[in-house]
């Protein structure tokens, strides 16, 4: 186990024969989702759908890694057969504006009234982060925003990301293939650093090999609509600015009923059920900060988690006792990115105060394995180009505890990854 939650309250919620009106904030994968565990379930009862873009639920990772080769979103009911339409009240424009607790039970008040509810699934996803003062910066984290994008770069546009992280790096290595000149400015030391640490710094050597310029290590102090400029004082000409840094849970409509973590997340225990929270109020995707027994707390934003974790909140609200409680309900962290030219695969959740092992030659197929500080538990393996790796780690976190692998057969890039399982 990586590290043991502290005790939350986790009220009982209604039983499952009362619960018979839900209300799904959210039409993304993670509302998708829920609606059709819910029917799996056999829940014959009433399912509201509250959606924020006006559009069907679509899958969001295409739109970097495929933001110029696609015009249109990839529709979840034709990609993954999760289609809102088995609920009964289906409203894509109208996003939730307030969450009620009261005597007679839940309410979601939308610009239209108020939902009464026996259960609420938050899968309200997350919106991009955009710092104050730069409104002539566009983001990407909607097929609007794709949209935008997409008919701003043309070939020979100087476009200015800021932000080395997955998004960033995509977007970087999509545009500069397209013949878009770009730059790329990063305020940490390295590329990826939020989520590799200094093991990000491996994948300098791509963005020259794919003509992108990287800044690293400045911060951006303006962001005007021709030009970006640098803590150092540096100016950077751009026709397109993208930030990338980040996105936050979209749950600033829960202020003062639900307790919020400072990044807007909402804790849940193993079952998605919200913690310190009134019952019948389950957490999804992106919203969701999870108590895993093996992983410790868990951030929203891993597909897999918006996919599969739905069925577990879903058995949860429905009475099960069980859900949440198996290695099969704790899904494990997991993202898969394509940018510059190669394939990075990340399991797992690795720690600022891990142990680092890399494995391979950097500048050829390689990846990286996190450790518990002196220990041979693993916490995290990323996979750079090597789909065999990539396999290995989705089957080593499915047990209840961290695997164990011996350090140095695991640095042997020669000898399969499972050679080193202990």
């Amino acid at each position: 186990m990586r590290r043991v939650p502290p005790d939350h309250a986790v009220p009982a919620g209604p039983r499952a024969d009362e619960v018979r009106r839900v209300v799904v904030v959210g039409a993304g994968l993670a509302g998708a989702a829920t609606v059709a565990a819910l029917r799996a379930e056999g829940f014959t009862g009433h399912i509201t759908v509250l959606g924020a873009e006006g559009r069907p639920p679509y899958d969001r990772p295409p739109l970097s890694k495929q933001l110029l080769s696609r015009a249109e979103p990839v529709w979840l009911a034709d990609d993954l057969r999760l289609d809102v339409a088995a609920a009964d009240d289906v409203r894509l424009a109208e996003p939730a504006r307030a969450l009620g607790v009261g005597a007679a039970g839940l309410a979601v008040s939308t610009a239209s009234g108020e939902l009464s509810a026996d259960a609420v699934v938050l899968a309200c996803g997350a919106a991009a982060v955009r710092p104050p003062g730069w409104a002539d910066a566009l983001t990407l984290h909607t097929a609007a925003d794709a949209e935008r994008l997409r008919a701003a770069l043309r070939p020979g546009a100087r476009l200015v990301v800021v932000g080395a992280g997955w998004i960033g790096a995509e977007v970087a290595g999509v545009a500069a293939g397209a013949g878009v000149h770009v730059t790329v400015v990063e305020a940490a030391d390295a590329p990826l650093a939020t989520a590799l640490g200094g093991v990000g710094d491996l994948t300098r050597p791509w963005y020259a090999d794919a003509g992108v310029r990287l800044v690293t290590g400045s911060a951006v102090t303006d962001v005007a609509a021709d030009a970006v400029t640098l803590a150092d004082g540096e100016t950077l000409p751009a026709d397109v600015v993208l930030v990338a840094v980040g996105a936050r849970p979209a749950t600033d409509w829960l202020t003062g009923t639900l307790p919020l973590e400072p990044s807007g997340a909402v804790r849940t225990d193993g079952a998605f059920r919200v913690l310190d929270g009134p019952p019948g109020v389950v957490a999804v995707g992106d919203v969701a900060l999870r108590a895993s027994a093996r992983h410790g707390w868990v951030p929203g934003g891993h597909w897999d988690a918006a996919l599969r974790g739905p069925a577990v909140a879903v058995r949860a609200l429905l009475g099960d006792a069980q859900a949440g409680r198996s290695s099969a309900d704790d899904v494990a962290p997991y993202v898969f990115s394509t940018q510059l030219g190669h394939e990075l695969s990340l399991h797992g959740q690795p720690g600022a105060r891990d142990d680092v092992v890399l494995r391979g030659d950097p500048t050829g197929p390689a990846g990286a394995l996190w450790f518990s500080p002196g220990t041979d538990r693993l916490t995290a393996a990323l996979a750079v180009d090597r789909p065999r790796d990539v396999a290995t780690a989705r089957r080593l976190f499915t047990g209840a505890e961290l695997p164990r692998l011996d350090r140095t057969l695991a640095a042997d890039p020669d000898l399969p990854l499972k050679a080193a399982v202990l």
